[in-house]
């Protein structure tokens, strides 16, 4: 029997690498993916602060947020994760790892004793340092081998998340 799951994930609209301008982010489709998929419910972590920033400036704050080890504040209040026993964790991959911003969100939440599945939207980094970022920021968590899809296959690859998600045990 699976237990109660949510996704929690952070993506960006606007001027993307390789897919252009886009209005629905690419790790926002593959979340929506995950929870038709197994039913878990979403939280998406939101921030105003890289709105309608093109591409190139975009990524040259996300390289000076990580070297300064930045916190963005986001939106809203951290989510309640009593109920649930496996967190999905997704993001872009902006140098190297996820967005700064879900470090931020990552101070606020305990995930001790769940299992956490982190997955990614790149063009080319894979999951990068997320699997190692996660099991830092989360030691008492059990976290599995995560997924990553290219940005520019996501409109496509509903398939491929099924199949990955089919080897977690979801139906």
């Amino acid at each position: 029997m699976l237990l109660q799951s949510i996704v929690i994930f952070f993506s960006h609209a606007g001027d993307n690498y390789s897919v252009g301008n886009i209005e629905v982010g690419n790790t926002k489709i593959v979340a929506g993916y995950i929870s038709e998929i197994t039913g878990a419910d979403q939280y998406e972590i939101v921030t105003h602060k890289y709105d309608g920033m093109a591409y190139t400036p975009l990524i040259n704050l996300a390289r000076e947020e990580a070297g300064n080890g930045e916190f963005p504040p986001y939106e809203g209040e951290a989510p309640d994760l009593s109920g649930y026993d496996t967190v999905f964790i997704g993001g872009p991959i902006w140098w190297g790892t996820y967005p700064r911003v879900m470090f931020t969100l990552f101070r606020d939440i305990d995930l001790a004793g769940k299992t956490v599945i982190p997955f990614t939207t790149h063009e080319g980094s894979g999951l990068a340092s997320t699997v190692r970022d996660v099991k830092k920021a989360f030691p008492g968590a059990t976290v599995k081998d995560g997924f990553s899809i290219y940005g520019h296959e996501v409109r496509s690859g509903r398939a491929k998340v099924e199949k990955w998600l089919k080897g977690l045990g979801y139906e």
